[in-house]
């Protein structure tokens, strides 16, 4: 008798669930789909139906750069944070440049101080951390 109750209440609270989903409104359909959509795409070189990706913006590989940035490197970049240099101040980027460009690509990719490996983007490939890099380095001259 239990089994049969219960078997009714899961069969109702699934079909209320069911009738809900289809009575949603345009707005709460599209909020649903923007919250379970894939993270991302896969782009073969030349598949033009990608959109306007720009390989250019990125170093030649599949994040942009301000991306990269935004989500990894401004927090502590912007802030001076745990002794990061900040983005736009020449006279910290030219001193740490003063040992080449090579060591502050390396200092990023493994890690310096109080900064993590490729500042936690563990997704970034290295060319991509370099590129960043550049970025920074272009915006604080």
């Amino acid at each position: 008798m239990i089994n049969i109750v219960l078997k009714k209440l899961a069969t109702m609270a699934l079909l209320g669930l069911c009738v809900s989903v289809f009575a949603m409104t345009d707005q709460q359909r599209a909020e649903l789909e923007e919250r379970i959509k894939p993270a991302g795409q896969v782009c073969m070189e030349g598949d033009s139906s990608c959109g306007s990706a720009s390989a250019a913006s990125s170093g030649g590989s599949g994040k942009p750069v301000e991306e990269i940035y935004n989500t990894y490197c401004m927090a502590c970049h912007t802030t001076g944070a745990a002794g990061a240099p900040k983005i736009g101040d020449a006279a910290a980027w030219e001193e740490r440049l003063g040992k080449g460009i090579e060591e502050v690509y390396a200092n990023a990719i493994n890690g310096i101080n109080g900064m993590p490996p490729k500042g936690t983007c563990m997704s970034c490939s290295d060319e991509e951390i370099e590129a960043t890099v550049d970025y920074i380095v272009e915006n604080s001259k």
